[in-house]
């Protein structure tokens, strides 16, 4: 079956996306009405078999709160922790989906090719900035190493790190299909070691990025 170009015109944006994440990733509801319920169960998880650390859990579940309520402020829809193992240690990471509108209403967003050249133009150390194709379309990639200033693609929406250990973030950032806005799909890890091996899950999880039409 064909589409003409006034069909595809007139389709609606896609009504959601599909993202394949490893085992042991963990999804936090950022909506206000149930962000502390998936608080819990994450917390349930995390320190399933500990019955001896709930001063740490209170903190946890503090920061954690203010995390997922920070993200949702800065336009956050959706925030995935790590809590995969490697032997008795857990792999830390997390990534952040953000929905980036036009900074002003009715105003068009900048192109992908135009916001890297921005960003190119900035200089500095320890950012890599490049125009990939993955399978939901053509996407800003950015990846920033902790000798780097924290400027990414989508600024305007950004997960307030919370921390001040140094962390390699990767930015995934592509126009959502017949709409104004883009998708930022932002990656974070504190285990600088080892970065390359995480920024290669990271890609690997871009990658499998689809749309969902209506």
């Amino acid at each position: 079956m064909t589409t003409s170009l006034d069909e595809a015109q007139t389709q609606p944006p896609p009504s959601d996306y599909r993202l394949l994440l490893p085992d042991g990733w963990f999804r936090i509801d950022l909506e206000p009405e149930r962000r502390e319920q998936s608080v819990d169960a994450l917390l349930s998880r995390r320190f399933s078999g500990i019955d001896n650390e709930p001063r740490l859990r209170r903190l946890v579940r503090q920061e954690l709160i203010e995390r997922a309520a920070n993200a949702f402020d800065q336009g956050g829809i959706e925030l995935y922790l790590s809590l995969q193992q490697a032997g008795s240690l857990t792999i830390p990471a997390s990534l952040l989906i953000t929905l980036v509108p036009p900074r002003q209403p009715g105003a068009a967003l900048p192109s992908l090719h135009n916001l890297a050249e921005s960003i190119e133009a900035e200089g500095g150390g320890g950012r890599t900035v490049s125009i990939t194709e993955l399978a939901a379309g053509t996407a800003l990639r950015m990846r920033v190493d902790p000798d780097a200033p924290d400027m990414r693609a989508g600024a305007t929406a950004r997960e307030d790190e919370g921390s001040a250990l140094p962390s390699v973030t990767l930015d995934y950032q592509l126009r959502v299909p017949r709409s104004d806005m883009h998708l930022l799909l932002t990656f974070s890890t504190p285990l600088v070691q080892i970065a390359d091996a995480m920024v290669e899950l990271f890609d690997a999880v871009a990658g499998s990025l689809t749309w969902k039409d209506q």
